[in-house]
């Protein structure tokens, strides 16, 4: 059963938030969020690239480009979109990006208008071990986009606690509440990861369609990932 917040009528225009490494950006970045827009009829998308993940320690999960580039191919993304746009306030951040901290920051900036932040099912699977996972939820809802080999099955029990609490399939009790509910959006199986394409970057091997093409030459041309 769905998180029943205090509704609040009339609420302005949702945003969506996809927050991430973004080491590199690519289309199964944009392509899914573009998707969850399309199905909850969203106008506005953050990308926010993060500054330190709290979440990835090892040497393989550290971002590989330097925050400016990063954000940089980002903003590059963001070109002649309507939708998208750039948000670097993680970047200005000393220390660690978490996702409570931007979320406080943007409930106060975009009063009344409910936040919809969307992850991947491997997030999903770790959520329950974020920073102050239980505020997030009462600053947004959480929009989950599936991932090929992430099966419910996999889900620890404090999640599955969470989603008997907190989950909805009603996109109209998700639109008129401001926070508080999960949705599972429809399924887009985007199966590509950065670090996949890292390691073709390395190998020289092609991988750009998974890339706007003014993404692969700003690679090219500052020799990222080599």
């Amino acid at each position: 059963m769905a998180n029943q917040n205090k509704q609040l009528s009339p609420l302005k225009p949702g945003i969506g938030i996809l927050g991430g490494t973004f080491d590199p950006i690519h289309l199964g970045h944009t392509q899914s969020a573009q998707a969850v827009a399309d199905e909850l009829d969203l106008k506005k998308v953050l990308l926010i690239p993060a500054h330190i993940p709290p979440h990835k320690t090892s040497q393989e999960l550290v971002p590989h480009a330097s925050a400016q580039q990063r954000a940089t191919m980002v903003e590059i993304s963001c070109h002649g979109s309507t939708l998208f746009s750039c948000d670097q306030r993680e970047l200005k951040r000393s220390g660690h990006s978490y996702t409570v901290d931007t979320l406080t920051a943007l409930k106060k900036e975009n009063p009344n208008r409910p936040l919809y932040f969307i992850i991947g099912m491997d997030s999903l699977m770790t959520f329950t071990h974020w920073y102050q996972y239980r505020e997030i939820l009462t600053l947004c809802h959480l929009i989950v986009n599936s991932r090929p080999n992430y099966a419910f099955e996999q889900l620890n029990q404090a999640t599955i606690a969470l989603l008997k609490k907190h989950q909805t399939s009603n996109l109209a009790e998700l639109k008129n509440v401001e926070s508080g509910n999960i949705y599972f959006a429809k399924t887009n199986l985007f199966d590509v990861s950065s670090t996949q394409i890292r390691h073709h970057l390395v190998s020289k091997t092609s991988w750009n369609l998974q890339l706007m093409p003014e993404i692969s030459e700003y690679i090219h041309k500052n020799k990222l990932y080599r």
